[in-house]
C-alpha cells in the first residue's frame, strides 16, 4: 500500500525540490525532479527509483491503478506543484527520483552513437534526447561542458524519453580518439559533403556541435568525415535538434 499524506507541502519539502532546480544540490543529492502527466508517467513505468509523488486528487483518481504499484505520494494542489517546481501550470504530478548509475559505454561493432559537443541550451538536448528515442538510440554521448540531463527544462523536452536514453558525459576529445581507428565518425560541418550524395548507413558516432559556434577545434581533429545538410534557401543555420533529427533521418532510411 501506498503511504499517503494528505497535507501540503511543508515549507522544508518546498525547500528540498526546489532546491533540486540546482545542478549543485541535485548532484548532492543524487536526485532529480519530473513534472507533468506525461513525464512522470513514463518515469513510473521505468527502472529509475521514484522517492515520492506529489499528487493532484484528479490524478490520483485517473492513475489509481499505477499508483497502487507501491509508490509514496502525498495528495497536493495545483497551487502547491506550481509553487515547488518549474511549470507555470500543473495540474497533475510532480516526482522526485533517483539519479540512475550508468554503466561505462563500450561501443559494439554495429552500434549508432549521437555524440554532442558543448550543446548548452537544456530545451536542444532534451529535444535531442527525444529524437534519439524516436530512431531507436540507445546512447547520447555529451562533452563534460553540455546541459546537465536532469535539468528541469532537459527532462521536460524529453517528453519522457529521458527514462529510455541513457546520456554519458565525458571528455569528448580524449573519447572519440579513442574511437577513431575503430568507428566511422561523422561531423556535422557547413565544410562537410552533401549527405544527400551519400550512401550512409547507421553505424558508427555523429558529433553535433554548440549552438553558434559548431564543433571545437580539438574534437573535429578526431572526425573522420565532415557532412552536411544542404541548404536550399537563405537562411543562416539549423536549430542543432533540428539538424539532429534531419541528419539521423538520413543515416536511418537505409537501414
Amino acid at each position: 500500500m501506498s503511504n499517503v499524506y494528505p497535507a501540503m507541502f511543508s515549507k522544508a519539502v518546498v525547500k528540498y525540490v526546489k532546491s533540486l532546480q540546482v545542478k549543485k544540490y541535485r548532484s548532492q543529492h543524487q536526485a532529480f525532479v519530473v513534472e507533468g502527466a506525461k513525464s512522470v508517467l513514463e518515469l513510473l513505468q521505468s527502472d529509475f527509483e521514484v522517492q515520492h509523488l506529489f499528487v493532484t486528487e484528479s490524478f490520483k483518481q485517473e492513475h489509481t491503478a499505477i499508483l497502487a504499484k507501491g509508490f509514496k505520494y502525498d495528495i497536493v494542489t495545483e497551487k502547491d506543484l506550481v509553487a515547488a517546481g518549474t511549470f507555470t501550470s500543473n495540474n497533475a504530478v510532480l516526482a522526485v527520483a533517483s539519479m540512475r548509475k550508468l554503466q561505462p559505454l563500450r561501443l559494439q561493432e554495429k552500434d549508432f552513437v549521437i555524440a554532442l559537443d558543448d550543446i548548452r541550451d537544456p530545451g536542444n538536448l532534451g529535444t535531442i534526447i527525444r529524437i534519439a528515442d524516436w530512431y531507436g538510440i540507445e546512447h547520447v554521448v555529451c562533452s563534460d561542458t553540455c546541459a546537465d540531463f536532469y535539468n528541469p527544462k532537459v527532462i521536460s523536452a524529453t517528453m519522457g524519453s529521458f527514462t529510455r536514453i541513457k546520456v554519458h558525459y565525458l571528455n569528448l576529445p580524449e573519447w572519440l580518439e579513442q574511437h577513431h581507428s575503430k568507428y566511422k565518425i561523422y561531423g556535422a560541418s557547413l565544410a562537410g559533403e552533401n549527405l544527400h550524395h551519400m550512401q550512409l548507413r547507421p553505424e558508427g558516432i555523429v558529433v553535433l556541435g554548440n549552438e553558434a559556434n559548431g564543433i571545437r577545434p580539438e574534437v573535429a581533429r578526431q572526425v573522420n568525415q565532415l557532412i552536411k545538410i544542404p541548404a536550399f534557401g537563405k537562411a543562416e543555420s539549423l536549430n542543432v535538434a533540428t539538424a539532429t533529427a534531419i541528419i539521423i533521418d538520413n543515416f536511418k532510411r537505409n537501414a
